[in-house]
């Protein structure tokens, strides 16, 4: 079986996952998910597997087979997993469930090697591009950042108190961490190097993007440079793409019917996907915000979508 270039894979409360054909837009491998829904998605960077987050379980499945077997499930949280992804390398993989904890997996190992408590339900896990922190956020508005060096907690926010933090998100050069609530508020960050290697959060802008919840903030890829964009994709029905420079409404992407609960932009920056509760996935092109492809096939809320349409070099360090 030759490998896609593309990978795009979505999936929800359907119990299955699907992998699509990004530009046909013809779905060409359905795998059952009996056990719960599917939180959240995430491709190895090698185009490999894919990790499907439920509840409680996570499972390895390999993209290039037709298994419909994981290869793989990871299974000591005690919720749903709603935070899931990897190494640059590949050589482990981090998670954030409902359960109160973040924990560190080899992938190779089914037990966790590390566990994290946030003492909330941990809606959102991000990995600092230097490989050596997790920043996490929770329902009880907490954003924490987990120095996986010393093993320890090395910074606590609390941007609003009792109001969930949903989604996290982190600049490609760690530049910036983006904050979407319950709210519909995004709280920036600049991220500086303080003294020691800990990260230092210094304060940038509050942009009230949404009415309701913010689901998904997502900053653009390295290969969108010198273009800097924040998704937000709110519960509203839309997608909204700010301007990083200045924090300005670029477009509102509107065609989904109901909640937008992911979003996942091409290695380029020219193309977001979307995962919706209206059972579609799009594709979307920035430069005109328009619709150019709608995935259509599960048969509830779609609430997750991964893609990689990059190389399988892993990125410098």
């Amino acid at each position: 079986m030759s490998q896609p270039s593309v990978i795009l894979a979505t999936a929800g409360y359907d119990h299955t996952i699907r992998f699509w054909e990004a530009k046909s837009g013809r779905c060409y491998r359905t795998l059952q998910y009996p056990d719960s829904q599917v939180n959240r998605l995430e491709i190895t960077p090698d185009k490999q597997y894919l990790a499907a987050a439920g509840n409680p379980h996570i499972r390895l499945f390999d993209v290039n087979s037709h298994s419909p077997q994981p290869v793989m499930s990871y299974d000591s949280h005690t919720s749903n997993v709603m935070a899931v992804g990897f190494q640059c390398d590949g050589n482990w993989m981090y998670s954030g469930s409902e359960d109160g904890t973040v924990k560190i997996w080899d992938l190779r190992a089914p037990g966790a090697q590390r566990e994290y408590e946030s003492r909330a339900a941990v809606n959102t896990v991000v990995l600092h591009p230097n490989q050596t922190e997790l920043i996490s956020g929770d329902q009880n508005g907490n954003i924490r950042v987990w120095d996986l060096t010393a093993n320890s907690c090395s910074c606590e926010l609390v941007p609003e108190v009792d109001t969930a933090v949903r989604s996290l998100t982190v600049m490609w050069d760690g530049s910036m961490v983006v904050a979407a609530n319950n709210r519909g508020t995004c709280y920036v960050w600049r991220l500086l190097r303080g003294v020691q290697t800990m990260t230092y959060f210094e304060p940038l802008h509050k942009l009230q993007a949404h009415d309701g919840y913010i689901l998904k903030c997502l900053l653009s890829p390295e290969f969108c440079d010198p273009h800097r964009y924040l998704a937000t994709a709110s519960a509203d029905h839309t997608v909204k793409i700010w301007n990083v420079d200045g924090f300005t409404l670029e477009r509102t992407l509107t065609g989904h019917q109901r909640w937008v609960w992911d979003c996942v932009f091409s290695v380029d920056g020219a193309f977001l996907i979307t995962a919706s509760s209206d059972s579609t996935a799009r594709l979307w092109t920035m430069a005109t915000g328009e619709a150019i492809r709608v995935y259509q096939g599960h048969h509830k809320a779609t609430v997750c979508c991964a893609l990689h349409d990059g190389s399988t070099e892993s990125s410098p360090s």
